[in-house]
């Protein structure tokens, strides 16, 4: 299974014994969690046929290995620019460009949603282990980057509040609340996240 956005022959120093070891444990555990599960960095290493030991001198954490399964999944979205100086075409190129991808990865997106949703928990329970905490946050910059032309033109913070206000709708979070509250399809939830990118932008240009 080749779950890459790599060309098919890779640089020289991602074609090393560590490279494929990496490359294996990250397709096995791309198939766990694109099934649903959360596997732990020991039952990827049972998954790709390495020792435990190896495992964790690649992904330390399971948190780590979330994280490195995440960027795989988003693939071509982490790569996304754009030339359009209009910010809503812009906005508008990102949905399109991106949702697609979140998906045909729903399963793997769902799962790390689930993880950081039970670090939460675990925190709330009063647990530790913040130093192994799965991050997020890629959808920071490519919104800000979507929203940079009108940086220059608004006033005070409204284009960070844009940002902020599209991250609501850009993401695994959306596909949720769409397919499994309305029932939309992929098709339909996609539709309406980018109907609602665009009045977000044109109602922040209006000064609404």
């Amino acid at each position: 299974m080749n779950v890459s956005n790599q060309a098919d022959v890779a640089p020289e120093s991602e074609r090393g014994p560590r490279a494929r070891t990496r490359r294996l444990m990250l397709e096995s555990a791309v198939r766990l969690m694109q099934k649903g599960l959360i596997p732990s960095v020991a039952e990827v290493a049972e998954e790709a046929e390495v020792s435990r030991a190896t495992a964790y001198r690649y992904f330390p954490s399971q948190a780590a290995l979330v994280s490195a399964v995440v960027d795989e999944a988003l693939g071509p979205i982490l790569d996304w620019t754009s030339d359009e100086a209009d910010a809503g075409e812009r906005v508008d190129d990102l949905l399109r460009t991106s949702l697609p991808r979140i998906d045909e990865f729903e399963a793997t997106f769902r799962a790390a949603l689930r993880h950081a949703l039970d670090e939460w928990a675990g925190r709330q329970a009063g647990g530790d282990g913040d130093d192994a905490r799965f991050r997020r946050g890629h959808r920071i910059e490519l919104l800000r980057d979507a929203v940079a032309p009108l940086a220059d033109h608004l006033p005070g913070n409204e284009a960070d509040r844009l940002a902020k206000a599209l991250s609501l709708i850009f993401g695994v979070e959306t596909l949720v609340i769409l397919k499994d509250i309305w029932g939309c399809d992929a098709g339909e939830a996609a539709e309406i996240a980018r109907w609602a990118a665009r009045a977000l932008v044109a109602a922040t240009m209006r000064g609404d």
